[in-house]
């Protein structure tokens, strides 16, 4: 091996062992080192120019020599071209492209292993963690929701919970028939499921507000739900609490309310008010706006609450706490439905009055009586002056008049300032309406009037009772033995 052949340590050192070697002489067929020619494809060979007819002077001239292609990426020292033997002249053959230096030396690098299938490999393993992962956490989350939806694992614990009023507004929605058609709008009382799911989730009804709202919207829950007091446990599902939450449900509380004989309207409302069982405001638009439909209401207006003012029979009742307000005061109407008798209805014919008139009647004797026994008595003094065209001149009826003043004590001058319809001072004949809620035996006393001739009373101040007289000088002369303060 001659000295130009040899590498020198430091540059093979610095070329490392893997150097592209230097690609071989023109002519001769480009060999990859170490890698085997692909099956069926033939080796790819430089080609070159066919041999011509040289002159003589060619041929004694020396051929020149030829610089091999140097590597790009190697330093390797030239060789000494060796002289080419002699070919035989062949056809020519097609001129093919010629390969790039860059290509040519690349073909000679060394083939690192692949990394396909271990990468392969490792990312199905991490497509399969995370699958798994994902279906865990999706499993966890639907057994929490189902857990909650379904009470499931939930202790029986007992609790008080109450919708306000103020979580439900008005709404009006169309009324169809059976085939779908719209025939008409209604107003309906629909609650803020929002308030209602914080409320449940204080409480500890249910764990997730997002998911009872979801449910109550497919549910239609609210329209379904009432404003109330309820007692509820916390092993209730969704579907349980929506059926508990509703008015006239064994969990609704309810509370025992006694009205006496004498409250008018404003009273009751407010005893209403103040038990928890509705509000005055709820109240007084049920009472003027609301359809009952019973005989003794008809030929009666819509638009004025006072129009029931002597219907609401007192008693005692039991309200289910938050209730709605129509439905509060149909339990008083229905109450004095079911005690007004045939008999009743044809004595206030027989007194040419209609029915109304005999409550207004009756309310009066309510206001005055001091006990059961004067009631008739007080009817047939209420009545001869009716007949005979006298003023009624109660005191109740004014005090009725200026009941919103709160005042009670009567004097000429108050008397006097008292414009009203309800003055019996001032108006002759009954007052538009009654003035109180009279209890049945006022009612049975106006229906059943004594036959007497008295037709002025006044209370006797020691036996706290009436005393009845026929004439004006009999009534001035006892009152003036009265202190009345």
């Amino acid at each position: 091996m001659s000295d130009e052949e040899k590498i020198r340590p430091e540059e093979e050192n610095r070329l490392g062992r893997h150097a592209a070697p230097v690609p071989p002489p023109a002519g001769e067929p480009v060999k990859t080192s170490g890698v085997p020619a692909a099956p069926g494809m033939p080796e790819t060979a430089v080609p070159t120019a066919p041999d011509t007819p040289q002159s003589p002077a060619a041929k004694s001239a020396k051929p020149a020599k030829k610089k091999p292609a140097r590597s790009i990426r190697t330093a390797r020292p030239e060789r000494k071209p060796e002289p080419e033997p002699k070919k035989k002249k062949t056809a020519p053959q097609p001129v093919e492209a010629e390969l790039d230096t860059r290509e040519a030396e690349r073909a000679y690098m060394p083939i690192r292993s692949r990394r396909d299938g271990r990468i392969g490999c490792m990312g199905g393993i991490m497509y399969a963690a995370f699958i798994l992962c994902a279906s865990v956490l999706l499993a966890v989350f639907g057994w929490m929701a189902a857990s909650d939806v379904l009470a499931l694992n939930k202790s029986a614990e007992s609790v008080e919970i109450t919708l306000p009023e103020s979580a439900f507004t008005q709404k009006t929605v169309d009324v169809t028939d059976d085939d779908g058609n719209v025939t008409g709008t209604k107003t309906v009382r629909v609650a803020d499921m929002n308030t209602v799911a914080g409320i449940l989730k204080d409480y500890g009804l249910i764990n997730y507000k997002w998911l009872f709202q979801l449910y109550s919207r497919f549910s239609n829950a609210e329209m379904q739900v009432s404003p109330g007091t309820y007692a509820l446990t916390t092993n209730l599902d969704y579907r349980a609490l929506v059926k508990k939450m509703q008015t006239g449900a064994d969990s609704q509380l309810q509370t025992l309310v006694m009205f006496p004989e004498g409250y008018n309207l404003d009273q009751v409302f407010a005893k209403l008010e103040e038990n928890g069982v509705c509000s005055r405001e709820d109240l007084y638009a049920a009472a003027a706006d609301a359809e009952f439909s019973y005989a003794f209401l008809e030929g009666v207006g819509t638009g004025d609450p006072y129009r029931l003012e002597g219907f609401l029979f007192p008693d005692t009742y039991y309200f289910y706490q938050g209730m709605q307000a129509s439905s509060a005061i149909n339990k008083f109407l229905s109450n004095f439905h079911y005690r007004i008798t045939d008999e009743m209805w044809q004595k206030a014919q027989a007194l040419n009055l209609t029915f109304k008139q005999v409550i207004t009647v009756a309310s009066l004797i309510e206001r005055e009586a001091a006990n059961d026994a004067e009631r008739a008595t007080i009817a047939s003094v209420i009545y001869n002056r009716l007949n005979i065209g006298m003023p009624l001149q109660l005191d109740s009826t004014v005090v009725y008049a200026i009941r919103e003043t709160g005042e009670t004590t009567m004097s000429t001058e108050l008397i006097q300032a008292t414009d009203s319809p309800y003055n019996t001072y001032l108006y002759q004949g009954l007052p538009p309406g009654p003035i109180c809620n009279p209890g049945m035996k006022s009612i049975e006393a106006a229906l059943n009037p004594e036959q007497t001739g008295y037709y002025y009373f006044a209370l006797d101040m020691e036996t706290k009772s009436m005393r009845f007289f026929a004439t004006l000088a009999e009534h001035e002369a006892f009152v003036a033995t009265q202190d009345y303060g």
